[in-house]
C-alpha cells in the first residue's frame, strides 16, 4: 500500500500530476481542488495517497490531508460512487464541506458535483449519514497525531504544593483523574470543532456538547457529535 508520495512535480494535467520520486515517476490522480494547490514544475510536493487495485489497473489518488483521504475511501463504499465521482464531490465541496453536507442531509450540495445525479446524491447522504460523525471526529484525532494537541490542563487541587522549594506531593489517583479529564476535554473539543464546521454557533454547540457529555460521560467524539446533532436538529 502506497500511503504517501513525496517528490518533485514533473508535470500536471487536468486530472493528474506526475511526481518524480528519486527517478521513479508516479502518476497521481487528484481533484480539481487539490490540483489547484499544487506547486509548479520542479518544485517539491507531498501528497497522501490511496491505491486502487484492479485486475488490469493500478491507480494512485492524491490528497492534501488525511481527512480528505478518509472521505474518499468512505465515499467509494457507496453504490454508484467510483473514484472519479468521489474526486468530483471532494473537488466541489472539500473534506469539511462533504462532512457538513452529509451530516445536515444536504442532498443539493452533493448534487452540485459534476456527474452526480439526485438519486446518487441522496444515496450518499442516506448511506453515510450515520458514519459522518466518526470521520468528523477523526479530524481532531488527526490534528493530535500531527502534534496539534491541546495544551495540558493546569494542575488540579489534587496536587499539593508544599512550598519552600519542597517537591510537590500528588494524591493517589490525581494523575489518573487528570489524564481522564484531559481526554474528556479533548473529545469535547473535537465535537465542538466538528459542530463549528457544520455552521453551528459556539454558544449553541457548547451547550449541546455540554448536555450530551453530562448524560454520556464515557462517550467518544463521534457519539457526542451524533447526539449533539440530534439535540440541535429543528423540532417539529
Amino acid at each position: 500500500m502506497i500511503g504517501k508520495i513525496s517528490g518533485i512535480v514533473e508535470y500536471r494535467t487536468t486530472d493528474h500530476v506526475l511526481i518524480d520520486v528519486r527517478g521513479v515517476g508516479y502518476v497521481v490522480y487528484c481533484s480539481d481542488r487539490v490540483l489547484a494547490t499544487l506547486p509548479g514544475k520542479g518544485e517539491a510536493v507531498a501528497l497522501y495517497t490511496d491505491l486502487l487495485v484492479r485486475e488490469d489497473l493500478l491507480q494512485l489518488f492524491g490528497f492534501t490531508t488525511l481527512l480528505e483521504k478518509e472521505w474518499h475511501r468512505l465515499l467509494m463504499t457507496v453504490q454508484g460512487i467510483g473514484a472519479k465521482a468521489s474526486l468530483a464531490i471532494l473537488g466541489t465541496l472539500g473534506a469539511e464541506g462533504v462532512g457538513r453536507a452529509i451530516a445536515l442531509s444536504d442532498v443539493t450540495a452533493i448534487k452540485a458535483a459534476k456527474g452526480i445525479g439526485p438519486k446518487t446524491a441522496q444515496r450518499v447522504v442516506i448511506e453515510l449519514k450515520d458514519k459522518a460523525p466518526e470521520i468528523m471526529a477523526l479530524a481532531g484525532s488527526l490534528a493530535d497525531a500531527m502534534g496539534e494537541t491541546p495544551a495540558a490542563a493546569p494542575a488540579s487541587e489534587d496536587v499539593i504544593d508544599e512550598g519552600d522549594g519542597a517537591p510537590a506531593k500528588v494524591r493517589p489517583g490525581a494523575v489518573a483523574s487528570g489524564a481522564a479529564a484531559q481526554a474528556a476535554a479533548s473529545v469535547q473539543a473535537d465535537a465542538l470543532s466538528a459542530l463549528g464546521n457544520l455552521g453551528y454557533g459556539p454558544s449553541d454547540a457548547a451547550q449541546a456538547v455540554a448536555q450530551v457529555s453530562g448524560e454520556n460521560g464515557d462517550a467518544d467524539a463521534a457519539t457526542l457529535i451524533r447526539l449533539a446533532l440530534k439535540l440541535l436538529a429543528p423540532k417539529g
